[in-house]
This record gives C-alpha cells, sequence and structure tokens, in this order.
C-alpha cells in the first residue's frame, strides 16, 4: 500500500511539473522594473514566471550544456545580433511571431524565432556649446580626416557596436566598411575605453568632439538614477541623429526568443504577446528609456524631449546584424579598433 502512495504521489507531483501553469524565463537584461512587470502578467493570466538571471554568455553555456533537460521557456537579451547568433547555432524553435506579435511589431524588428520587445537608436553624440553637426552627418562621416581626434567609442568587442558595423557592412559593402574602419580608427580621441556613458562623459568634459552611444544612456544619466554628476554631464550634450538624409538612424533591440526544447511554449507565446501590449510598452519605455516596439505609444519624456520625428533605419532588417556580426569584428579588429 506504501508503494502505491509513494509512486501515485511521484506521479502526481511529475504531472503538475509537466503541466504547471508557469513560464521559465532566461534574462540578460537586468532591471528590476521587468520583475514588475512580469508579475503584472501573473496577475491577468494566473502564469507564473520563473526569472533565472545572469550575463548572456554564462546563460548561453547553459542552455546549450542542459540540452533537452534545460526548463527555461524564453531568453530575453539586448541587441538583435546576439538573438540571431543564437538562433544560427540552433537554439530557438519557431513560434515568436505569433499572430499577435505580428499586429503589433513590424517585421523589421522580428523573426519567426524572436522578437523585438523594445528599440534603442545608436546616435552621435556633441556639446552645443561647443559644436554643431551638420543636419547631413552620417556614420560613415564618422571616418572623415575632418574629425581627426574628435571622436570616443566603444571597444570592439561591445555588440552594440558590432552590430552598427554589421549594419554597415549591409548597407556599403565589406570592402568601404573595412576602409571606414580604418578612417574612424584613426580619428579616435584616445583609445577606446568605458560603456556608453564614458563616451558620453568624454564629450561633456571636453575630452572629444563626438561620441557614439544608445540613447536611452543619456536619459538614465539624466534622471539622476547614476549620481549628481552624471546628470550635470549630460545636460551639457544632445543626441544628433545620423544619416538623416539617407536610411535614417542605425536601430537595435531588446528581444526574446522561444528555446528549442520549452516545456511551456504557448505560456511564452503569451508572454511575448503580453510584452507588446501598450501596458507592457508604457511600462518598460517609462523605466528603462527605451523607444516602444510598438505605434501609438510614447517614450519616457527624457527621451522624447529630443524628438520623436527621427528617420529611424527601417531599410535594414535587424535580422542581418547577427550573419554578419563576426565580419564586423574582423573588420574593426584588423583596423587597429581594439
Amino acid at each position: 500500500m506504501k508503494k502505491i502512495i509513494i509512486l501515485a504521489s511521484l506521479f502526481g507531483l511529475i504531472f503538475s511539473n509537466l503541466f504547471a501553469n508557469e513560464v521559465n524565463i532566461f534574462s540578460a537584461r537586468h532591471y528590476d522594473s521587468d520583475v514588475q512587470l512580469y508579475k503584472q502578467f501573473t496577475a491577468k493570466t494566473g502564469i507564473k514566471v520563473n526569472v533565472v538571471s545572469g550575463k548572456d554568455k554564462a546563460l548561453q553555456k547553459r542552455i546549450k550544456a542542459e540540452g533537452a533537460d534545460c526548463v527555461g521557456d524564453l531568453y530575453i537579451t539586448a541587441d538583435a545580433g546576439r538573438l540571431g547568433a543564437f538562433q544560427a547555432e540552433g537554439m530557438f524553435q519557431r513560434g515568436a511571431s505569433s499572430s499577435g506579435v505580428k499586429k503589433a511589431v513590424s517585421s523589421n524588428f522580428r523573426t519567426a524565432y524572436w522578437t523585438g520587445i523594445a528599440k534603442r537608436a545608436r546616435v552621435i553624440y556633441y556639446n552645443p556649446s561647443k559644436t554643431t553637426p551638420r543636419p547631413d552627418m552620417s556614420y560613415e562621416d564618422l571616418a572623415n580626416p575632418l574629425y581627426k581626434g574628435k571622436v570616443v567609442i566603444r571597444k570592439s568587442s561591445n555588440v552594440y557596436n558590432q552590430s552598427l558595423v554589421a549594419s554597415l557592412i549591409q548597407n556599403n559593402g565589406s570592402k568601404k566598411t573595412a576602409e571606414w574602419a580604418k578612417g574612424i580608427v584613426s580619428n579616435f580621441a584616445r583609445t577606446p575605453k568605458g560603456n556608453d556613458r564614458a563616451q558620453i562623459l568624454a564629450v561633456a568634459a571636453g575630452e572629444a568632439e563626438y561620441a557614439v552611444a544608445n540613447t536611452y544612456y543619456v536619459a538614465l544619466m539624466l534622471s539622476g538614477k547614476k549620481g549628481p554628476e552624471q546628470q550635470t554631464a549630460a545636460k551639457k550634450v544632445a543626441p544628433f541623429f545620423p544619416n538623416q538624409e539617407g536610411r535614417g538612424t542605425h536601430m537595435n533591440i531588446s528581444g526574446g526568443g522561444i528555446l528549442k526544447h520549452a516545456p511551456n511554449k504557448k505560456n511564452a507565446i503569451k508572454l511575448l504577446e503580453f510584452l507588446v501590449t501598450p501596458e507592457a510598452q508604457k511600462h518598460i519605455v517609462n523605466n528603462t528609456f527605451e523607444y516602444p516596439i510598438i505605434d501609438g505609444v510614447e517614450p519616457s519624456q527624457l527621451i522624447s524631449q529630443f524628438g520623436l520625428g527621427f528617420k529611424q533605419d527601417l531599410k535594414t532588417k535587424v535580422s542581418s546584424y547577427g550573419k554578419r556580426q563576426a565580419e564586423a569584428l574582423k573588420i574593426m579588429t584588423e583596423a587597429g579598433w581594439n
């Protein structure tokens, strides 16, 4: 009798785990506000959200190592190139572009395997009291000898730079991009170092005239969350949106894909669809200072104050970044971009 009870209990435990009303996220995004968002999802749907947070490389290593035993349903991270590279390794399954996601998100910012949940622009920062960019200034112009000793940007190992250069390869070809890389390296005001905020700080301090960095960083600094010194520095700079007379400003995403062995695929799709609703988008943009991935929602005032009418690069599919990141890194390295 005892054996029957034990077996029944074990079966019940296994059955409940197999059919649990939950979704498991492996997330490389480090925002407390995301946790609040998942709580809202649970309140609306009754689906429990379990989150494993970590850095991209560590999470990807774990997902690969666990294989079919991995309990993860969704992998969420920043940068389309990362998502594309992980897709190329066969770690996602189709389903991210559900009917709900397709209605909300432009095809430029999603694939069958993953979808954007927020956008970010990689722009050029300058100090308005010291210089004024030409209205037609482009990323390509940063290689012009006119800007020798005036440009700061992160290391070539930075994934945002890799995606930017990947987009240049996509639009201009490998040969021209290699020439551009040599040109911008010769224009560096200093050896690349620090994060995006460090580049903005360099312009504020007069160490450089132009810095390349993502838009949400200046809003983060202006919010005061990084201290009064960075807030003061951020007030000295302004973002310039390049390539307005051409393809438009380089755009990237935060996004999520359904993992290959997801045990709760339907719940994963429900969560992705929730993340691209107006309710969720308002929460995201007002806490992370990214741009909404859907129409009809305005970003935080700290971002919208710089203008919302800029031309976004909708010509270049973000799915191309992952395919060209390795080549982008090779080009940067060969140009002496450390």
